[in-house]
């Protein structure tokens, strides 16, 4: 029996942590496998592509090797931005950090199977993550299951 591919909504750090000094590579690598094999579908915002067109060449190169059919494409919305903005309105991140609360709410909004991240002290933080999915019941919307790559595949 196959299990049903998953959609997870890929933030910065996943991408640019193939790169990192750090162990990130090592960690990332199983869930870009998973991704050419066909097992997971990443979820990638023009957030995400905005942030991506600063990177160096090798991060932006890497971001464009993902197999197209592994990759569906979604884009800010009203709802996505009023989302981020009561995110940033209760505090959950300071002003500069605003783009971590549009990411959250993107893939909020776009109801996926997770969020990864690598950014443990705004995204995969499980204090803050209780205060996005508190705002987000009070609206309707589903839980949000934020965790790190490596953690994807457990």
């Amino acid at each position: 029996m196959s299990k049903k591919q998953k959609r997870v909504y890929v933030e910065t750090s996943v991408v640019s942590g193939m790169f990192d000094s750090n162990d990130h590579p090592v960690k990332t690598q199983p869930f870009w496998d998973a991704v050419e094999d066909g097992r997971i579908c990443v979820v990638l915002s023009d957030t995400l592509a905005d942030e991506i067109e600063k990177a160096p060449q090798h991060v932006r190169d890497f971001l464009e090797g993902i197999p197209i059919a592994q990759i569906e494409r979604i884009v800010s919305t009203e709802e996505s931005d009023r989302l981020a903005a009561l995110y940033a309105a209760a505090r959950i991140l300071t002003k500069q950090h605003a783009t971590d609360c549009k990411h959250v709410a993107l893939a909020a909004i776009a109801r996926v199977d997770a969020l990864v991240s690598w950014n443990c002290r705004h995204i995969v933080n499980h204090n803050r993550i209780d205060r996005y999915n508190d705002i987000n019941e009070v609206l309707g919307l589903p839980r949000i299951t934020i965790i790190t790559p490596d953690e994807v595949l457990l």
